[in-house]
């Protein structure tokens, strides 16, 4: 396992092109939601950066959120994002993705992202090499990135389904996973089911990206706290071992410092003993 001081180190093996052309109208589109989110506000309808951006310990808004999400039998996430209490949701593409992609970095063929919210992240990946597919419970969510994604020029390249990524059943197998705010949203005894659908629904030769957040000792959640033995804990009796854990240098606000970034593939040299 390599440890490294940031990510920007990028295994050859796992390099691929991405098309030029589509940088440009993802920035457009990132560009309007910024500007979309500014309106929301100016009209008060929306918090403010440095709230947006605060402590995971201390905002009402994660309160609010664990409360509907604890208490409700349905698991409270469809009125989260009803009421709008959704405080994982940066409102666009996370940074580190976008410099992935932009610098060919990601794993070309098939894409999935549990849990995908808004759906930023399934946009900013997809493009004629890469179908990504975003997963999240909520149907408001679903509704939500489409809306925001039907009419942009790569969207025959992705698509999402309101569907439970514990149960879902897959048509094809998967090149690239990647979790960001999943695994520390579900409860820490489901973490071992977690990796189980991970090894059953991604190729032999596929790769797990995890964003590892928040790194931290605050009690209770979601988000519930995590450490790279967390994620080693349930991943290694699967068979996958870490190619790459790094600093994230491009987290945001005050994640910085409380985000690791990890590279999963299978250990295949067990397999040939």
């Amino acid at each position: 396992m390599k440890l490294l001081s940031s990510f920007s180190w990028v295994p050859l093996s796992v390099q691929s092109s991405t098309p030029k052309a589509a940088v440009p109208y993802i920035q457009q589109w990132i560009g309007a939601i910024n500007l979309r989110m500014d309106k929301k506000r100016e009209e008060g309808k929306e918090l403010s950066e440095k709230e947006r951006e605060g402590s995971v310990k201390f905002k009402p808004e994660v309160h609010q959120m664990r409360q509907l999400v604890t208490t409700e039998t349905s698991g409270g996430w469809e009125s989260c994002w009803e009421q709008g209490l959704t405080p994982w949701d940066l409102g666009r593409p996370t940074p580190l993705i976008l410099h992935l992609h932009q610098t060919g970095a990601l794993p070309k063929g098939r894409a999935l992202v549990p849990g995908c919210g808004s759906g930023y992240d399934v946009v900013a990946m997809a493009c004629s090499e890469r179908y990504v597919v975003g997963l999240d419970v909520s149907h408001t969510a679903v509704e939500k990135a489409i809306e925001l994604s039907s009419s942009l020029p790569n969207s025959s390249h992705f698509t999402f389904l309101k569907e439970d990524f514990f149960t879902w059943q897959p048509p094809e197998l998967f090149d690239l996973i990647f979790d960001y705010t999943f695994f520390c949203a579900i409860e820490p005894e489901m973490r071992s089911r977690w990796a189980c659908r991970v090894q059953e629904m991604l190729k032999p030769d596929g790769e797990l990206i995890t964003l590892m957040f928040p790194i931290s000792d605050h009690a209770g959640g979601p988000p519930y706290k995590v450490s790279v033995s967390d994620y080693e804990e349930v991943l290694h009796p699967m068979g996958f071992k870490a190619v790459t854990i790094a600093d994230n240098e491009l987290a945001i606000g005050a994640r910085k410092g409380r985000e690791k970034f990890g590279r999963w593939r299978r250990d295949t040299t067990q397999s040939l003993l």
